[in-house]
């Protein structure tokens, strides 16, 4: 039986970093940073091994290569730059280097004495059978040292660099291995990476309580937003309202003629996915809003909910892709015990799907194309894996600066191939994340790898489906403690707003997580100027993300030890400005609470000589400075203080003795 050719292949690769799912799916970059790319590979004997790193952006053009180096262990490590967005790729390729071998031979040949005549000639005549794969022009240089190797008695010849280098671009790929198939990896601009979220709903942001508001009236107070520093205002869906089955005032089943309905309910004679909510204003009064918050250094994030009211015109015009009854009526949205009677759920697996699937491709690029670069898509899990991975692909293809936030509150796994399949950040558990065992471990378990690879998470302490117990029970302190639990840890984070920053907390009925007079289902008034608003709070929060370059590069959380059971600590670290942060939270802020801190020194790469002088940036500036020695500090917090945020200054031992500063 004839062989075939691989299993003459020598070199193997493994243990490829970094890769999700053998390069089933891409790993997550940021726009600018450095990629390393580390694998195992093993030969059997002795030889050298030439390895490289071939990366490209996109999936046609040339390949770049990259010289590995060994670390030790048979481990190989290359790095490379993205200066574009999109899909880039990357292989790992490895050959043993004869001509490598031969000189690595030579030399010690030449230590020991020997008689080198044989093994010089040798190295001329792989350097002459080498000159088929070069120029003529090269060919005639690596002749006239092939010839000078007969006699290089010194090896002057043999160890020149420029005889390596011709060696190395000429060499015999033929057997060479290489990682297959290619690793994929998506790059993204900066605010995949950082950002913070408010969400508004733009009914509600009038100067005249109770009416209806426009898109200019919330132009008009964007600054609030801006001032609060925020990096994209999230507005839920804008479009037309259907009238059929309307919620009332705390999603009650019967509404009023003045009553606004449900944003969610998407659809009527005025128009479906494409309109605007006639109330809101136009396409022009639309383009003012999004102008405005551009110029105020905001983005404007818009909800991608796929489904229907009653009334939506595709009800009427592609009946095929709804559910029926078979009484004949249309099978509206349930999520047991809750019940939708004013949505109607898309059918994506229906006869129709390819139909269905283009036209939702056509409305996220009809608002592509009217300058919206962020959308926050709700309830992906409940639509297939493979439209998610069809859709996003495509119009990544063609914006891959289009950002799309998860709103997928599911099962973990669910969440991570959501994530693996495109989307760019994730809603998460943290919100019902209170105890300091578990806050601890799901902040390790989303910023550290093989998840982190892949996976973006968003800190959000309220939605509008969302207020948590902590926040009804917990008053002023509690939403402190979460307010920092949440911008502290990860790079996204968001709130809805204004309920946040002015502690709304009262539930629709005890045990519920819903909003009493809700904001999804009517008009609200805001004092955004209330005097016991934590907008100052916030403002300085997101000041501190963006001045602090290890929270402004999200810089993942390292837990630190602290000997009490309420309070949480973690550090964030930026090597490369030296920028270290400790952040204290106490989780239960209504009770006073003391522990001692143990920094890790080792980890953090301090000595215990080291002089280290924290200065808490949270609350009342000019706050004094203090010494922890050792690395350890005892830390009092409770109602009036129920977080602090450090900057570490460190002196080493050795600029002491120095006296230097």
């Amino acid at each position: 039986m004839e062989l075939p050719h691989h299993l003459q292949r020598r070199v193997f690769i493994d243990r490829v970093s970094p890769e999700v799912d053998c390069g089933r799916f891409a790993v997550k970059r940021i726009l600018s940073e450095t990629i390393d790319v580390e694998a195992d590979i093993v030969c059997d004997g002795h030889d050298e091994l030439e390895c490289r790193l071939l990366v490209r952006h996109g999936s046609f053009g040339q390949w770049q290569a990259f010289p590995m180096t060994c670390q030790g262990n048979d481990r190989w490590l290359a790095s490379f730059p993205v200066d574009r967005t999109g899909c880039w790729h990357y292989v790992v390729a490895a050959r043993v280097d004869t001509f490598a071998t031969w000189r690595r031979d030579l030399r010690k040949r030449h230590d020991a004495g020997e008689n080198l005549t044989a093994e010089l000639a040798a190295g001329s005549d792989l350097v002459r059978e080498a000159t088929h794969r070069a120029s003529p022009t090269i060919a005639v240089e690596m002749n006239i040292l092939a010839t000078q190797l007969l006699t290089d008695t010194t090896l002057a010849v043999a160890e020149n660099p420029r005889l390596q280098e011709l060696m190395t671009l000429h060499a015999d790929r033929r057997d060479e291995t290489k990682l297959d198939p290619p690793r994929p990896v998506w790059v993204d601009r900066s605010l995949a990476r950082a950002s913070s979220w408010y969400e508004l709903f733009p009914r509600s942001w009038g100067r005249q309580p109770g009416r209806h508001a426009t898109f200019r009236e919330v132009a008009d107070r964007l600054d609030y937003v801006q001032q609060l520093g925020f990096d994209i205002v999230y507005l839920p869906p804008i479009h037309p309202i259907g009238l059929s089955f309307r919620k009332g005032p705390n999603n009650s089943l019967t509404a009023s003629p003045t009553d606004v309905g449900s944003p969610w309910a998407i659809g009527s004679s005025d128009g479906g996915h494409t309109a605007i909510h006639p109330q809101l204003g136009s396409f022009e009064d639309f383009e003012f809003l999004r102008a405005r918050a551009e110029s105020l250094g905001l983005e404007l994030a818009l909800d991608l909910a796929l489904q229907c009211s009653p009334d939506h015109p595709w009800v009427r015009e592609h009946p095929e892709w709804f559910r029926w009854r078979s009484d004949g009526t249309i099978r509206y949205a349930e999520n047991p015990p809750k019940k939708y009677q004013d949505i109607v759920p898309l059918d994506f697996g229906c006869d129709a799907w390819r139909s269905l699937w283009q036209a939702i491709e056509e409305v996220v690029r009809f608002w592509v194309d009217r300058g919206v670069k962020v959308f926050r898509v709700d309830n992906p899990h409940t639509k297939p894996f493979a439209f998610w991975e069809w859709l996003l692909s495509s119009i990544h293809r063609t914006h891959p600066e289009v950002l799309f936030l998860s709103e997928a509150f599911t099962r973990p796994k669910v969440m991570y191939r959501l994530a693996k399949l495109g989307f760019t950040q994730s809603y998460t558990y943290f919100t019902w994340r209170v105890e300091k065992e578990e806050l601890a471990a799901y902040f390790e378990e989303v910023t550290q790898p093989p998840v982190a690879d892949y996976f973006r998470p968003n800190f959000w302490p309220n939605t509008p489906d969302i207020l948590h117990g902590t926040l009804q029970e917990g008053g002023r302190p509690m939403f402190i403690s979460r307010l920092v639990l949440a911008s502290m840890s990860v790079g996204n984070w968001g709130i809805y707003g204004p309920a946040f920053e002015l502690q709304d907390a009262e539930p629709f009925e005890p045990g519920s997580e819903e909003y009493r007079n809700s904001e999804k289902y009517e008009i609200k008034t805001w004092r955004l100027d209330d005097p016991e608003s934590l907008a100052p709070l916030i403002q300085q929060i997101n000041r501190l993300r963006r001045d602090e370059p290890a929270l402004a590069t999200a810089a993942p959380p390292q837990m630190e030890l602290i000997d009490h059971p309420q309070l949480l600590a973690w550090s964030k670290h930026d090597p490369e400005s030296g920028n270290l942060l400790v952040i204290v939270v106490c989780l239960q802020p209504n009770d006073d609470a003391s522990g001692t801190l143990a920094l890790d020194l080792e980890r953090l790469g301090l000595s215990p000589d080291d002089t280290i002088t924290a200065r808490n940036l949270l609350g009342s500036t000019g706050s004094t400075a203090e010494d922890w020695p050792l690395g350890e500090a005892c830390i009092n917090l409770g109602p009036k203080q129920p977080a602090a945020i450090y900057r570490l200054t460190v002196t080493a031992a050795e600029d002491q003795e120095l006296g230097c500063s």
